[in-house]
């Protein structure tokens, strides 16, 4: 049977009142976006990123991203070369976060995260001590004992010097009575070494954040012995170290920054994309499959909550001889 147009039309019309509205599509609000991460691929920065592309492109809001990493001292290598390149550029992002204060201040470096602008605070994330599944250290309470034994004859793995894992190491020391100045702490680039390091022995024992060490703790290749944060990571059953009996948190926050020298309008725009993406399904489904807090800030709520941090973490870095 051949159907006019206007019987067609009318199969249509009944259909849509069945079934209710079409979605609407999702608007597009960047063509393109480049990427900056300032860390070698594999950690948590290049995770932080890749979940932002993901996300951004499964719900339409952007169309196609281009990626850069360059790795070293807690993004202080990469940071210069954003800052200048980027410059003005109303679709660059960076991902950063509080390693990189610490590295800034640790570093005396003449450009620092105060130089790049706060679009939005994305996630906190609490670390994990771990060792290898090899290892002869089997609980937190082995490993407390050599660290208060002798802490330099304990190589422990990590994000960038004066990072949150290297923060976190001292105030295990400090609380166990040594000094943080004894700690023999090996500091890498990105997740992916750190892991490899931890694997093939190099180092004793590993502090980094939960998602970049899940895939390993997962498979029984790497034996989680306490986690860094105020209560226990969502899905697991890893004891805080104040469970423990030492008196110490410390967190790992992440989020996206824009180059100098854009217009207030195109750091609007940039904020309201990431608005977008964290109203989206995708992204807090992210955050619930890596164990990310969700802790979204933007603009000049973030830019205050920076500036408490700088001081914060200078205040500690000079407390353990960091800085």
């Amino acid at each position: 049977m051949t159907l006019t147009r206007r019987q067609l039309l009318g199969s249509a019309v009944a259909a849509a009142a069945v079934l209710g509205p079409w979605p609407a599509a999702a608007r597009q609000l960047f063509e393109s976006i480049f990427m900056f991460i300032p860390a070698g691929p594999g950690g948590g920065w290049d995770g932080t990123g890749r979940a932002i592309e993901q996300a951004a492109r499964a719900a339409g809001l952007v169309g196609s991203f281009q990626f850069e990493n360059v790795g070293g001292a807690g993004g202080m290598v990469g940071l210069p070369r954003f800052v200048n390149q980027r410059r003005g550029q109303a679709n660059a992002l960076m991902v950063g976060g509080s390693v990189m204060v610490g590295a800034g201040i640790t570093n005396k470096s003449p450009i620092n995260i105060t130089n790049v602008l706060p679009v939005a605070r994305l996630t906190e994330e609490a670390g994990v001590v771990v060792v290898p599944a090899s290892s002869d250290v089997k609980t937190w309470k082995d490993l407390e004992a050599k660290l208060k034994a002798n802490p330099g004859a304990v190589a422990v793995g990590g994000g960038s010097a004066g990072g949150t894992d290297h923060i976190a190491l001292g105030l295990i020391l400090k609380a166990l009575g040594r000094n943080p100045r004894e700690a023999s702490y090996v500091a890498f680039a990105g997740g992916g070494p750190a892991n490899a390091a931890i694997l093939g022995g190099q180092v004793g024992a590993g502090i980094s954040g939960y998602s970049e060490f899940a895939e390993q703790i997962k498979a029984g290749r790497m034996r989680a012995l306490a986690t860094t944060g105020e209560k226990r990571i969502e899905g697991t059953d890893i004891p805080t170290l104040k469970e423990l009996g030492l008196d110490v948190v410390a967190t790992n926050w992440r989020g996206v920054f824009a180059p100098p020298g854009i217009t207030d309008a195109q750091l609007k725009a940039l904020i309201d994309l990431m608005t977008a993406v964290h109203a989206t399904p995708q992204w807090q489904e992210i955050l619930k499959q890596r164990a990310w807090a969700d802790a979204f800030l933007t603009g000049e709520a973030f830019a205050a909550a920076l500036k408490r941090d700088i001081a914060a973490t200078e205040s500690v870095l000079k407390d353990l001889g960091l800085a």
